[in-house]
């Protein structure tokens, strides 16, 4: 994902003249594209989040399209109070990049492990928030945030992740959704580099002949809305996967919206259960401790079909 982000920004840059980049100190070898075709239009802020949103939100009242890029919660949760109060409140043309969203950092520890952003960046009024499942997505996804006024949050995962989807999804636009396999038993909806095994677990309940819609969801606000509520009519039986907190993220933008729709579809969150992870490990490793790989999504979507 991350590298398919740099292509398509330095694609975008090369288009127009008024985008720029502002990195925290890191990520000098990816974004050497960058480096070397618009050095002037790249900034290392250092080590000092805060500093980096702020200066953002300057340059955008000047009439700059501006990314800050950092890894884990440090785009994000070290500067909240400036992305709400100098670029959201006054609507910024800012678009937070967080690369390693979820357990993408999992040796690091917890306070590299992005389980609550979606939730904290969710809850922020205007701001657009975007968590694509594989780098066809991100491509999607990146020139939609850079072409929508405004501050964004893009969460990616960390590089080298599979290709999921068949083909571009040239026509895609915020908000909507991503069918990626049609089904009649239950719905999997995910978002973010959980796709590959929310996909997975869908292969998996077919083995047994449980025929899963898995549904990819890039952007998570705004939803979409009549999306959600057509799935909530169609199963008895709905499961929202995340790499994140099952408070307030993805899961409960789902709950919020089928609570209004009286189909008396059943909600599952599969996510990290309002918890820290006091466990290092890589990535997959993690995510089998949680109860969020394939395996476990597909026990679990069998388990509660086979309810009453």
């Amino acid at each position: 994902m991350r590298d398919r982000f740099v292509r398509v920004l330095v694609d975008e840059m090369a288009q127009d003249p008024k985008i720029v980049l502002i990195i925290g100190d890191l990520g000098f070898g990816v974004m050497k594209p960058v480096w070397e075709r618009f050095p002037d239009r790249i900034i290392n802020a250092g080590i000092a989040e805060q500093g980096m949103v702020s200066m953002a939100a300057g340059l955008a009242a000047t009439g700059k399209t501006v990314l800050v890029y950092s890894i884990g919660n440090f785009p994000t949760l070290r500067p909240l109070e400036q992305i709400r109060n100098d670029c959201a409140y006054h609507n910024a043309n800012v678009k937070i990049v967080c690369v390693g969203g979820g357990f993408v950092y999992g040796s690091l520890g917890m306070s590299h492990h992005a389980t609550e952003d979606l939730a904290v960046m969710r809850a922020l009024p205007d701001v657009r928030c975007f968590a694509p499942g594989d780098p066809i997505e991100t491509e999607a996804v990146t020139r939609e945030i850079i072409h929508t006024p405004g501050t964004c949050y893009l969460r990616l995962g960390r590089g080298n992740e599979p290709t999921i989807h068949a083909g571009m999804l040239v026509d895609w636009k915020a908000p909507s959704p991503v069918t990626l396999r049609k089904g009649t038993d239950i719905a999997l909806l995910s978002t973010g580099g959980i796709l590959t095994q929310t996909v997975a677990a869908a292969e998996r309940l077919a083995g047994i002949n449980i025929w899963a819609e898995v549904v990819s969801f890039p952007c998570i606000k705004p939803m979409d809305t009549e999306a959600v509520r057509q799935l909530t009519r169609r199963f008895r039986h709905i499961v929202t996967v995340e790499e994140h907190n099952i408070t307030g993220g993805f899961g409960s933008a789902v709950c919020e919206i089928a609570a209004e729709t009286g189909s008396g579809c059943r909600i599952h969150r599969i996510g990290l259960q309002d918890c820290y992870s006091s466990i290092v490990g890589n990535q997959q490793y993690l995510r089998e401790v949680y109860g969020m790989d394939e395996k476990s999504i597909a026990d679990k979507a069998e388990a509660w079909l086979n309810e009453a």
